[in-house]
C-alpha cells in the first residue's frame, strides 16, 4: 500500500499531554496498527523517557520482494541501529533511532518495493539497548503465517542482462531478481527462503553467493537466484520422427519446431503450455484436434501490445493491462479483418492475449544465433493450459511426458520442480476497470482485507462450487483465494483440488473451524466438504448459491449492511429445489430474502438440456403460446416457420413436449443463462454448448461493430408478489416475430441485451420503492457480458443506485468461495 501514515506526535491520556514532565516515571500502554494503509488500530507500550527503541511488526507480502534490503540500506543510510529478520508472521524489525519512529513507518509505507504489499503494522517501544549497527539475521521459523507473493512477469532490468551478450546470465532462461521471477509456485512452506523451496536442490555458484549475500545487490535474498552454472537447465525431447530437428542448440531447435508447423510442450512458472505458431492454420486445428477442444478459444502470446494491435482493438486501459507485472491474458475485441486463423477463437468476438512472462518465452520470439538480429521469429503464438480438455494442467515432466504425449511433437522441459501448479489469469475491462474471468497466476494467493471488521474471524474454509472452482480459507481479517482449479468433473480435477487445499492449509497454517459449501446436494465439492467436515469434526454449513454470490461482492467491497443483490447466471440450486439463476435478491452477509426472479421454465432432459439449447428454446416458445399444446400441429407449424422442425425433425421436438410437464426429466428453472440459450438457439446462432457459455458469447459476438439499434428493446411482464415474477414471454414472442418477419439477427441481440439491462433497472427501482435500501451488487457469470455488465451500471449509476460488483474475484463460479467465507463468518457470529 502507498498510503501514508499520520503521524501522532502528542499522545492525550487522561486530559494530560503524554509528554509531560510530571509522568516521565509512568508506562501509558497505547495502540497504533496500521491496517492495510487506511485505518489504525494501537498496540504499542509507550515510556515517556529518552530511549528510542522500537519492536516493528510488518504484516503483508514482505518476504522474497527485496523488502529487507529496502529496509537495511534506508537505515545504513539514516544511521539507524537494530536488525531486520523474516518469521512465519511477516517481518520484524528492531530500531534504535533518535527520530520518531512514524517518519520511519512513513518512509516503508510510500517507498517500499513494487512487489511488497504492507496490510498492517504494529509498533511496540521497549527499553533502550545501545546496539552498534544494523544487519540482516537469519529468518525465525514461528507460530503464524505470512503472506507468499504471486508470481511475476520478468522485470525489464533481468530481461535487459538476459538480451546482453556481454551480460553472464546471456540468454538464461531462469533469469530472476528480488523485482521478478517464481515465488508461489516453488515455495514449499514459510518463511520464504531458499530451503523451503523447490530451488533448495541447486547449489549456488560463488558468484550467485556473492550476490545473495549482499544487501545492496538487487538479488540479495531472491531465493530462486541462479545462472547458467549453478542453477536449472533446459532439455529438448523430440517425440515425432517427422520432424527435422535435433536437440543440439535446443532454443534454436524449438524454435524450429514451431516454424515447421509442430506442437511444443513447454513446461512454464506454473505448468506446462501447448505451444504452437497462431498463424500456422494447420498447426492450430491439429492442436484443436489433438487436444479435443472443439470451439473453447485458445490463448495467445506475443512479444508487444503493437504486435497484438494488428488483431485486436486495444484501449489504453487494457494495453496497462497487458503491460501488468501479473501479465493476466486479456480479452480484446477482434478487428474486424483479423489475419489470425478462424478455428483460434470461433464464433467470438475475443481474442485473449496475453504478453512474456518467462524468459523463456522472449527467448522464444527473439533468440537468433546471431546477436542483435531484430526480427521477430513469430507474430503470435497459440499459449494453452498443457492438459487434455477439462484437466488440470500438467505440472511436473513426467506427468506432462504421460499425459501429453498424444498431443505434442516436443517437450521443452526442465529441471526446476513446480511445487504448487497454476494456470494463467484472464481478465477483461468493464468499465474502465479490470475483472476477472480467471484469477490465478499473478495474482493468487494475495489475500482480500476487511478493513472495517474490528474482531478477527475464525479460521474457517470454503469450498465453492463444481464450476470454475475455487476455494477460500479465512484466517484473521483475510480471506485467502486459490487458483483456479477447474471444474471438478474428474478425478485428476478432485485430486488437483484436494492437493491445493493441502498446500494452502499448510503454507497460511490454517485449522479451519467449520466448512461451508454450496446446497446443491449433487455438487462433488459438496459432498468433499461433508466429507471433510466429518473427518476433522468440524461444523458444516450449506450456503445458497446466489446469496454467495453477492455475498463476493460485498466481501470485496467490505460491505456488512443491506444490499439490493442482482445475480444472474445458468444455474444455482434453490432453497426451493428448483433450479436458480435470474435473481433479484435483498442480502446481508448472514442472511437474504428472495424478492423478484425471472419466470421458471422446464429444462426438457435437465443436463442435456443446457447444453442443446435448442431443447431450451421449445419450452420458452411453449411458454410463450400460453403453455398449451392441444393443437400440436400449430405449434409444430411455429417452430417450422423458425426452421426447427426441419433441423430437429418433428419426431425429437415431439419427445421433447412428452417429458416437458414431469419433474423427473424436466426441472425448473429461472436461469438468465437459460433465457440466454434459448434466445441464441432460436436466432441459429448456437444451439449446442460446446463449453460453458458459449451461446451467450455468440449472442454477445453479433454485438461488435453494429450500431443503430441502441435503444430498441422488447416487453415482458412483472406478475405477482412475494417474490415478483418477471416473465418474458411477450419477449419471445417479438423475437419469434422478429424471426419470421427476417430482421437481422444483430438486432434481434440488441433488442434482447437491451430487454434484460431494462429489466434489471425496473426490478431494481421497485425493490428500493419498497425497501428503501439503495446499493446494488451485482454478480454471476451473465456479467462477464460487457454489454449487460456496462449497460446495467450506466443505467443503475443514473438511476441514483450505488453500484457494486466483482473486481477482485470472478463474477462467474470461480468467485463463489469467497462470498460462502464471508457468509459462514457472519452466520458463526450470529449476525
Amino acid at each position: 500500500m502507498d498510503c501514508g501514515i499520520a503521524c501522532l506526535r502528542r499522545l492525550r491520556t487522561n486530559g494530560f499531554l503524554a509528554f509531560m514532565p510530571a509522568l516521565l516515571t509512568q508506562m501509558y500502554f497505547l495502540s497504533y496498527q496500521v491496517i492495510a494503509g487506511f485505518g489504525y488500530n494501537l498496540n504499542m507500550a509507550f515510556s515517556i523517557n529518552n530511549s528510542r527503541r522500537f519492536s516493528i511488526t510488518i504484516d503483508g507480502i514482505v518476504q522474497g520482494v527485496g523488502f529487507r534490503p529496502f529496509v537495511y540500506n534506508y537505515a545504513v543510510q539514516k544511521k539507524y541501529k537494530g536488525s531486520i529478520r523474516n518469521t512465519s508472521t511477516g517481518v520484524a524489525i528492531e530500531l534504535e533511532s533518535p527520530d520518531d519512529p512514524y517518519d520511519f513507518i512513513n518512509y516503508l509505507q510510500n517507498n517500499c518495493p513494487p512487489l511488497a504489499r504492507i496490510y498492517s503494522i504494529d509498533i511496540q517501544e521497549l527499553s533502550l539497548k545501545g546496539l552498534s549497527d544494523f544487519s540482516i539475521v537469519e529468518s525465525a521459523d514461528e507460530e503464524g503465517f505470512t503472506h507468499v507473493s504471486p508470481d511475476i512477469a520478468v522485470c525489464s532490468d533481468c530481461l535487459s542482462e538476459l538480451l546482453n551478450p556481454a551480460d553472464r546470465r546471456y540468454l538464461y532462461p531462469f533469469i530472476n531478481c528480488t523485482n521478478c521471477g517464481p515465488r508461489y509456485t516453488i515455495v514449499k512452506k514459510v518463511p520464504y527462503d531458499r530451503p523451503n523451496t523447490t530451488m533448495s536442490e541447486f547449489t549456488m555458484c560463488n558468484v550467485c553467493m556473492t550476490e545473495y549475500q549482499n544487501p545492496l545487490n538487487r538479488r540479495f535474498h531472491a531465493q530462486p537466484n541462479a545462472c547458467h552454472k549453478c542453477g536449472p537447465k533446459l532439455s529438448l525431447l523430440i517425440n515425432s520422427s517427422e520432424l527435422n530437428a535435433s536437440n543440439e542448440d535446443i532454443l534454436k531447435t524449438s524454435i524450429k519446431i514451431l516454424q515447421q508447423g509442430g506442437i511444443l510442450a513447454i513446461k512454464g512458472i506454473g505448468g506446462f503450455h501447448l505451444v504452437c505458431d497462431a498463424n500456422n492454420q494447420v498447426a492450430v486445428s491439429n492442436l484443436r484436434e489433438r487436444k479435443r477442444r472443439l470451439n473453447k478459444p485458445f490463448a495467445l502470446m506475443s512479444l508487444d501490445v503493437e504486435t497484438i494491435g494488428q488483431y485486436c482493438e486495444i484501449s489504453q486501459t487494457e494495453a496497462a493491462l497487458l503491460n501488468d507485472r501479473r501479465r493476466p491474458i486479456v480479452l480484446l475485441a477482434k478487428k474486424n479483418q483479423s489475419k489470425l486463423p478462424f478455428e483460434i477463437a470461433p464464433n467470438n468476438g475475443y481474442f485473449g492475449f496475453m504478453l512474456p512472462y518467462a524468459p523463456l518465452h522472449y527467448l522464444l520470439f527473439v533468440y537468433h544465433e546471431t546477436p542483435h538480429e531484430q526480427n521477430k521469429n513469430f507474430q503470435a503464438l497459440i499459449m494453452t493450459s498443457g492438459n487434455i480438455s477439462e484437466e488440470p494442467i500438467a505440472a511436473s515432466n513426467e506427468e506432462a511426458l504421460s499425459r501429453l504425449s498424444d498431443i505434442a511433437d516436443a517437450f521443452l522441459i526442465h529441471d526446476r520442480d513446480i511445487f504448487t501448479r497454476i494456470d494463467d489469469s484472464v481478465a477483461k475491462i468493464h468499465n474502465y476497470r479490470p475483472i476477472f474471468i480467471r484469477r490465478a497466476r499473478g495474482y493468487v494467493p494475495e489475500s482480500i482485507i476487511f478493513t472495517s471488521i474490528q474482531e478477527k474471524f475464525n479460521d474457517t474454509i470454503a469450498v465453492g462450487a463444481d464450476l470454475k472452482n475455487t476455494f477460500t480459507i479465512m484466517k484473521g481479517n483475510k480471506a485467502i483465494v486459490s487458483q483456479y482449479t477447474g471444474d471438478l468433473e474428474n478425478i485428476q480435477t478432485i485430486d488437483f483440488f484436494m492437493e491445493i487445499i493441502d498446500k494452502l492449509k499448510s503454507v497460511y497454517k490454517a485449522s479451519p473451524s467449520a466448512i461451508a459449501y454450496d446446497m446443491h446436494p449433487g455438487y462433488h465439492s459438496s459432498k468433499l466438504a461433508l466429507g471433510y467436515a466429518e473427518r476433522y469434526g468440524i461444523k458444516s454449513f450449506a450456503i445458497q448459491h446466489h446469496h454467495a454470490h453477492i455475498a463476493s461482492v460485498m466481501a470485496e467491497h467490505d460491505l456488512n449492511e443491506t444490499v439490493i443483490g442482482i445475480s444472474f447466471d445458468g444455474t444455482g440450486y434453490g432453497t426451493d429445489g428448483n433450479l436458480w439463476g435470474g435473481e433479484f435478491l435483498i442480502c446481508h452477509p448472514g442472511w437474504f430474502e428472495r424478492f423478484a426472479h425471472f419466470k421458471y421454465i422446464p429444462l426438457p432432459g435437465g443436463e442435456m438440456a443446457i447444453r442443446e439449447c435448442w431443447r431450451t428454446a421449445i419450452s420458452f416458445v411453449r411458454d410463450a403460446a400460453n403453455g398449451s399444446i392441444l393443437d400440436k400441429e400449430r405449434f409444430l407449424d411455429l417452430l417450422d416457420s423458425i426452421g426447427f422442425t426441419q433441423k430437429y425433425s418433428a419426431p425429437k421436438i415431439e419427445n421433447i413436449l412428452k417429458i416437458i410437464d414431469d419433474r423427473r426429466f424436466s426441472p425448473l428453472s429461472s436461469g438468465a443463462g437459460r433465457l440466454f440459450d434459448a434466445v441464441s438457439a432460436l436466432t441459429g446462432i448456437c444451439d449446442i454448448n460446446t463449453f460453458e457459455g458459449e451461446s451467450a458469447a455468440a449472442l454477445e459476438n453479433l454485438l461488435f461493430g453494429q450500431k443503430g439499434t441502441a435503444k430498441e428493446s422488447y416487453q415482458f411482464l412483472i406478475n405477482n408478489r412475494n417474490p415478483y415474477i418477471v416473465d418474458f414471454s411477450p419477449m419471445i414472442k417479438d423475437i419469434l416475430k422478429d424471426i419470421m418477419n427476417a430482421i437481422p439477427v444483430e438486432t434481434v441481440s440488441f433488442r434482447f441485451h437491451n430487454t434484460i439491462i431494462r429489466a434489471i433497472n425496473v426490478v431494481a427501482d421497485i425493490i428500493r420503492c419498497e425497501t428503501g435500501v439503495n446499493i446494488i451488487a451485482l454478480s454471476g457469470g451473465v456479467f462477464q457480458n460487457r454489454y449487460i455488465a456496462e449497460g446495467a451500471f450506466q443505467v443503475l449509476s443514473q438511476n441514483r443506485f450505488d453500484v457494486y460488483f466483482n473486481e477482485k474475484v470472478p463474477c462467474n463460479d470461480g468467485g463463489i468461495s469467497l462470498g460462502q467465507a464471508y457468509v459462514l463468518n457472519y452466520i458463526l457470529k450470529g449476525d
